[in-house]
């Protein structure tokens, strides 16, 4: 019997090669690692003659590697973990999955953006300005409401059996304000100056440090003043009749007529001697008023009228009041 051949030596690996960590092929997939042979005597001698520079120098040692072990020994175990091809359906499946996300996420991220840029203050203010509308209306209904029972009241009484008109409640009912009343008269008009307008769109008032300025509360007060002394019965101002409880005043940006907002322009109507009062309103009989206007850029107008009407003012309750003998 021949004796039999000598198995080739496997390839022995020195000290310093030796890999850190060790494979594991206790796995299914353990086919799709490379065929590994031993080779002759001789080539192993030849290769483990085959020995790794000496050198203290990482830079080199780095070389080295790259130069002569380009292949990482944990590269082929990589090949354990790869898996089966898989379906079309679970391929498409998938990027339908991962698209919806990608737009869900991306929705959300608009939405926080835009809530980030938003600002709360400007839906307060919108919740305050429609609230306040909404009051304002009310309050707009129920003067209406008031104005109208006033006439009936008046209406009931004068239709009443055995009852003669009473010329004396006339008289003062007219001069308070409490029934509508028409003649002639005239309209004293003011209006805002156009470059009186600031950016936030609120103009600059008498507090203001700008020369240019808009009509104030005041020169509401100084016009009314002026009529009353000229001999006005009565006046309005925007179609809000000034009454014995009317109050002209500014609250924040805003004149009010009693609690009626008011805007430019101011149509001031007054009734009364149409030539006594436009005389009392004319340049030449008010120099400093119409000097300090027409600085800050308001320039008044004045028309006569020989029909004007106006409506009654608002009355309040009387309480507290009592009739002194």
């Amino acid at each position: 019997m021949t004796k039999p051949e000598r198995a080739p030596a496997s390839f022995r690996v020195e000290v310093d090669e030796q890999p850190i960590k060790r494979r594991a092929v206790f796995s299914s997939d353990v086919q799709n690692l490379g065929s590994w042979h031993a080779v002759s005597v001789d080539a192993a001698t030849a290769l483990s003659s085959r020995r790794r520079r000496k050198v203290d120098d990482d830079s080199l040692r780095l070389i080295d590697d790259l130069t002569n072990r380009p292949l990482d020994p944990l590269f082929s175990d990589a090949r354990l973990t790869q898996q089966k091809q898989r379906s079309k359906f679970s391929v498409w499946s998938t990027r339908i999955i991962v698209f919806i996300i990608c737009i869900a996420v991306g929705f959300l991220g608009i939405v926080f953006v835009r809530q980030l840029n938003t600002d709360p203050r400007k839906q307060v203010r919108a919740s305050l300005i429609s609230e306040l509308e909404a009051q304002n209306a009310s309050l707009d209904k129920a003067t209406t409401e008031v104005t109208d029972l006033h006439t009936k009241v008046a209406r009931l009484s004068d239709s009443m059996p055995n009852a003669g008109p009473d010329s004396t409640l006339t008289q003062d009912e007219m001069a308070n304000g409490a029934l509508a009343v028409k003649g002639p008269g005239i309209v004293v008009t003011l209006a805002d100056p156009v470059a009186s307008r600031t950016a936030n769109g609120n103009g600059p008032r008498e507090n203001s440090t700008n020369h240019i300025r808009v009509v104030t509360d005041s020169d509401l007060q100084n016009i009314v003043n002026l009529l009353w002394r000229a001999g006005a019965e009565a006046i309005s101002i925007n179609g809000y009749r000034l009454g014995v409880s009317t109050s002209v005043r500014t609250a924040g940006q805003t004149i009010l007529i009693g609690v009626n907002q008011v805007a430019s322009p101011y149509k001031i109507e007054a009734i009364g001697n149409h030539k006594n009062l436009s005389q009392a309103m004319n340049n030449e009989s008010q120099p400093d008023l119409y000097r300090a206007l027409n600085a800050a850029g308001i320039n008044p107008q004045v028309s006569r009228s020989y029909s004007l009407r106006l409506a009654a003012a608002q009355t309040a309750n009387v309480v507290h009041a009592k009739r002194s003998k």
